[in-house]
Parts: C-alpha cells; sequence; structure tokens
C-alpha cells in the first residue's frame, strides 16, 4: 500500500458503515449509534501507556459524554481477547471493538504510514472521529496527543 492510497476522512462526508466484533461478546455497528452522536477513539495497541491513558481518559469522562447524547467507541487491531484483557485490567466501560484486517481503521483514515527509530511501517495513527446525529464526520483529530485530548472531545462534541 503506498502513501498515497491512504484514505483522508473529511468533515461533513457520511461516516463509513462498520460491524466489527467487540469485548465481552456481539458486535458493533454505525447503525447502533443511529440518531446519537459518536466518538470513535482509534489507538494503536492496548495496554500500552498511552493508549491506556487516553482510554482511561474517555472511560472517566463517559458520563459527560453521555450527558451530551454522545457514545465512545475504542478501535484498534488488537484481538478481542486482547481487548476484553485491557477492559479488565484498566476498569474501562466503553466499549472496545476490534479491526485485525482493517478495514474499518483505513475507512476512517486511521491506518496509514508510521515511522519510528528511523523504520518506516503501517500502522494505526491515532485518531479520533466525532460523528454527528445524522451519520456526518463532524471532526477529525489526526496524530492526536493523549494529554487533554478526550476533553477537548468532549467540548466538540457538546458543542454540536
Amino acid at each position: 500500500m503506498t502513501n498515497s492510497s491512504v484514505v483522508t476522512l473529511a468533515e461533513g462526508a457520511t461516516a463509513p458503515g462498520f460491524n466489527l466484533p467487540r469485548d465481552g461478546g456481539g458486535s458493533v455497528s454505525l447503525k447502533d449509534f443511529a440518531g446519537r452522536k459518536l466518538v470513535l477513539f482509534f489507538y494503536p495497541r492496548a495496554d500500552t501507556p498511552g493508549c491506556t491513558r487516553e482510554a482511561i481518559d474517555f472511560t472517566r469522562l463517559k458520563s459527560e459524554f453521555a450527558a451530551s447524547g454522545t457514545e465512545v467507541v475504542g478501535i484498534s487491531a488488537d484481538t478481542v481477547k486482547a481487548q476484553e484483557s485491557f477492559r479488565n485490567k484498566h476498569q474501562l466501560s466503553v466499549p472496545l471493538v476490534s479491526d485485525p484486517a482493517h478495514q474499518m481503521l483505513e475507512a476512517y483514515g486511521a491506518w496509514g504510514e508510521k515511522s519510528m527509530y528511523g523504520r518506516t511501517f503501517m500502522g494505526i495513527i491515532r485518531t479520533t472521529v466525532l460523528v454527528d446525529s445524522s451519520g456526518k464526520v463532524a471532526r477529525v483529530w489526526r496524530h492526536v496527543k493523549v494529554d487533554g485530548h478526550a476533553e477537548a472531545v468532549l467540548e466538540a462534541a457538546r458543542a454540536l
């Protein structure tokens, strides 16, 4: 996959549909959230320091998101089993979705070229997408810095 084929999700576009397995069994699809606002936070790896802080922040603010009519879902390429271990270890209360085939990650522009220690590779780019209650992409945050991010997303959700 070349860098030019990476999807860039535009604000105002219709959110791409998805139906993927989640922690605790069952699946999550975009249709489950019809008529509600939805935060999708894409994280590189369950139980790594930044991803853990981000998931804990979204869990901590879950009731405030709910009060603004907004649901929150975390997505990574980890297996359902890894997502469940992550959830249990850190008492996470937001659904964690597993996308090992990268279909949703690619559709939302969260899969792309990364570099670390001078090496270039394909991986998950920490991205958050806010979908409005009509199913349109309201806001996209790319290359997210974790500190204060969940609070910024909450403010954007409240403003919708």
